[in-house]
């Protein structure tokens, strides 16, 4: 009963926090017009407000993903891991004056991961993960979650600069977008975005060579989500060759990313989706 509580105290406060940025950073309405209070004040309340579901969405994965001496790291928990990292880096630019601008995504990302920690909930691992006793394999784990977490962020950006440029031609659209940083800004970030994800996935598959070597006794097992994996890898190191020689911008670095960021999803989530949930392995 006490987890069930922890699922809806968590669903419930992000989806608070998700509703007050939508209202306070989308529509210009503040939740107290005639309250005299700093921004500085504010801006911390808004980090304490963001921190309560973050934590508690840390205690669900916990208690979901480390059952006993093995990890429980199925479809549901991958997906919620993800955006948890995904929601703590966002936290996380609060405090960096020139990340400023990444506080205005809050609420479609709180949205989201209102859904999201319901997942282990919904969608629970029934076979736990072989040889996570091994360093290799834990540290192969930790920075590959990073790595995804951060190629969502980029995709995300990818998504709202198209909003943004498409917004550029059609002056009359909603107003509700006006709050999103310049798309020459979004576009600095995303390359930023990209560059550090791209370290990690580069980190990623080196580990997963060394834990595959030290667990079946050879450089590289093949298989769907290591096919996928070595081509997402390929999508964005051409997308950051692009950029560095031929200044590959726009629509261009766009569809570049939102390519790399779907075959990256079909490299790991989308085997986890097909093994656990459709052939029940």
């Amino acid at each position: 009963m006490l987890s069930i509580l922890v699922y809806i105290a968590a669903f419930l406060f992000y989806a608070s926090v998700g509703w007050y940025f939508w209202r306070t950073r989308w529509k210009n309405q503040p939740i107290f017009p005639s309250a005299d209070v700093s921004a500085s004040v504010i801006a911390n309340w808004e980090r304490f407000g963001m921190l309560a579901p973050v934590t508690l969405h840390a205690l669900i994965l916990y208690q979901s993903i480390f059952i006993n001496e093995g990890l429980s790291f199925g479809v549901g928990n991958a997906i919620s891991s993800i955006v948890w990292l995904t929601a703590l880096i966002y936290w996380f630019s609060g405090f960096f004056p020139r990340l400023q601008e990444l506080q205005n995504l809050i609420a479609p990302i709180a949205i989201v991961a209102a859904v999201a920690v319901l997942l282990p909930l919904a969608l629970p691992s029934l076979h736990p993960l072989a040889n996570t006793e091994l360093p290799a394999f834990k540290a192969h784990l930790l920075v590959a979650m990073l790595a995804y977490s951060l190629f969502t962020i980029a995709a995300l950006h990818a998504v709202l600069m198209t909003i943004l440029e498409y917004r550029l031609h059609h002056p009359a659209m909603s107003p509700l977008l006006m709050n999103l940083p310049p798309l020459l800004v979004m576009e600095k970030m995303l390359f930023r975005i990209i560059w550090t994800g791209f370290i990690l996935l580069t980190l990623t598959l080196f580990s997963g060579i060394i834990f595959s070597q030290e667990v079946f006794g050879q450089s590289v097992t093949f298989s769907h989500k290591t096919l996928f994996s070595f081509i997402s890898w390929g999508v964005f190191a051409a997308l950051l060759i692009g950029r560095q020689f031929y200044g590959w911008r726009g629509r261009t670095a766009i569809r570049w990313t939102l390519t790399g960021f779907a075959i990256l999803l079909l490299a790991y989530i989308g085997s986890k989706f097909v093994l656990e949930i459709i052939l029940d392995r």
